[in-house]
């Protein structure tokens, strides 16, 4: 089937503008121009576009989005499922703040006052929740249930500080992660270095211990089970692979 740009913008609910702006950067050329100007878009655009909108709902820019699509390596569904993936996580998170804000609303509502670790105990069970859908199972089967639940019970005792730190050491791994892969830096680079370290500490924040090896096994997840894979990957591919690189040439 084939589709006018008109069409194509009321079919996806972007603008005829956004669309020729597509146009003009190379990230979304039309399938034929006809000799009246018009442009015309088949299924390859369609399909295109809607991958387009689906990193553009993940906060992706622009010009990645473009290296990505035009990558020959660029496998459409493995893309798809780390979007799944990404969004199945948002969903969890929204989920986890709508419980905390109604609760707090009951609350206030009541006039009941909530204590510090009432306030922060839905962010943490919705983090040990979101790691037992995820990977629960391969842990299990590769650690034992005596470990997986003495860090859940770890995480569950965390303080407001404490997850406070967990959570924005896991942001800043995510951050240099994309910054190294993004300027094509080496594994083996101090630039490694430093993740393999921060990942150790973010890893040993909940109070569980981890050998290296241990450590190296749990690395290695990221790139074998696709859902660590699309954790990390989320806004660049590489990332995951990168840590595990990382981890296995630094952790000893």
């Amino acid at each position: 089937m084939e589709y006018s740009i008109q069409e194509l913008a009321k079919l996806a609910g972007v603008t005829t503008r956004t669309l020729r702006w597509y146009d003009q950067i190379g990230l979304l050329k039309p399938g034929r121009v006809a000799e009246s100007g018009y442009r015309y878009y088949g299924d390859a655009q369609v399909d295109r576009l809607q991958d387009i909108l689906y990193y553009r709902a993940l906060g992706v820019e622009l010009a990645q989005i473009r290296e990505c699509l035009d990558d020959p390596a660029f496998d459409r569904l493995a893309a798809l499922r780390s979007h799944l993936a990404a969004l199945e996580a948002e969903k969890e998170r929204l989920d986890g703040l709508i419980c905390s804000v109604k609760a707090t609303i009951h609350a206030a509502e009541r006039n009941e006052t909530m204590n510090d670790e009432q306030k922060f105990e839905c962010f943490k069970k919705q983090a040990v929740a979101e790691n037992e859908t995820r990977y629960g199972k391969e842990i299990r089967e590769k650690y034992g249930d005596e470990q997986v639940d003495q860090a859940n019970a770890a995480m569950m005792g965390m303080n407001r500080e404490q997850h406070s730190t967990w959570t924005e050491l896991g942001e800043t791994i995510q951050q240099k992660l994309e910054e190294a892969v993004r300027s094509g830096c080496s594994p083996e680079r101090e630039e490694g270095k430093l993740i393999a370290q921060l990942h150790r500490q973010w890893l040993t924040l909940t109070g569980t211990p981890y050998t290296p090896a241990k450590h190296r096994g749990i690395a290695e997840l990221y790139v074998l089970d696709e859902r660590f894979t699309a954790y990390y990957d989320k806004q660049l591919p590489g990332c995951a692979r990168f840590l595990r690189d990382a981890v296995v040439c630094w952790i000893k």
